[in-house]
């Protein structure tokens, strides 16, 4: 009962906060559903202020956190139609075998797009399905798209904030990624005391300037941010952050306007609070690009990018059937 007290209580107050912040600036229903439609290039200088819950959830896990406060969420970025790389995460770096009973809730989060919104729709009444079966789905009516991949991350750290509150970490990744929980979680425990506070790490992207090219995929127009330099951010790839820093990102990003490169924004918003991100123990845990695996390589880094399913699980297997001498000639 004390636990669902807090968690009250904090939709309470969070709900405050965001009013204090919001103002007048809120998404409605109807512009939501124009959000639908609108082309890639208007998406992308959508700079908009979002209300308390600016989108409706189709399918959620209010749940999820409730019987026990997490030690590891991890926050996974996955389109609506890649169901096999659901489920082989869930079959591998996911499980919750991989904890050792800490606490160790996976979500995956999708938003809308034209094959999941027409009538009868196979795709969304396969995703309903897996959602029943896993329980594992946070699904809004946001448009699902590269460009909205900074509101996405936002509906992440909401939802952490509003039914999470006591996650002690949290991250976010993605799902062509290959990701060593049981390394991360063995990082994490090292840490002495009490979990962090404002405490954020991934790969460093440090005086990275903004791509003026319109031909270029991480194209920044002037008008959106004029200066010549980012803030630190951390590769989109993968970060890790406290559980109180979700709040924070959150609620800052209410009093900017969002940008459609999502790392970089989440860079401005821990600028904004101050939060410099930490460095991680050696360079070589997060990796924003694919790394050669071998077992010995893959047991001592935390991410690599860019998996087909099938390889999530056939390198996930290896690595397990190894990992007591991972080094070994054979790995």
């Amino acid at each position: 009962m004390q636990w669902k007290r807090r968690h009250r209580y904090c939709s309470v107050a969070l709900f405050l906060i965001v009013l204090v912040f919001a103002g007048g600036f809120v998404i409605t229903k109807k512009e939501s559903s124009f959000l639908l439609n609108i082309s890639s290039s208007e998406e992308m200088r959508v700079a908009r202020i979002l209300k308390e819950e600016p989108y409706e959830y189709i399918l959620n896990e209010p749940n999820a956190c409730l019987q026990r406060a997490p030690f590891l969420v991890l926050l996974i970025e996955v389109e609506p139609k890649k169901t096999d790389a659901r489920d082989a995460i869930r079959k591998t770096w996911a499980n919750e075998s991989v904890a050792g009973g800490l606490g160790f809730i996976h979500l995956f989060f999708i938003g809308v797009n034209n094959d999941t919104q027409i009538d009868g729709s196979k795709l969304q009444h396969t995703i309903e399905e897996e959602s029943h079966r896993y329980h594992d789905i946070i699904q809004q009516d946001y448009r699902d798209t590269y460009n909205n991949l900074t509101l996405k991350t936002l509906m992440g750290m909401y939802w952490i904030t509003k039914y999470c509150p006591e996650a002690k970490y949290v991250m976010k990744t993605d799902s062509d990624m290959f990701v060593n929980t049981e390394y991360l979680i063995e990082k994490l425990l090292k840490t002495k005391g009490q979990p962090m506070q404002k405490y954020f790490t991934g790969l460093h992207m440090s005086n990275f300037s903004p791509h003026r090219n319109k031909e270029s995929k991480w194209y920044m127009p002037r008008e959106m941010y004029p200066g010549k330099r980012y803030p630190t951010f951390c590769s989109g790839t993968g970060y890790v952050f406290s559980g109180d820093v979700a709040q924070r990102i959150y609620v800052t990003s209410l009093t900017i306007p969002r940008l459609h490169l999502e790392d970089v924004y989440v860079g401005i918003c821990l600028a904004k609070l101050k939060i410099e991100p930490t460095p991680p123990p050696n360079e070589h845990l997060f990796n924003h690009w694919r790394v050669a695996y071998s077992s010995c390589r893959y047991s001592n880094l935390i991410t690599s990018h860019g998996f087909h399913p099938n390889e999530i699980i056939q390198y996930w297997q290896h690595l397990q059937s190894n990992k007591h001498n991972p080094c070994q000639q054979t790995g």
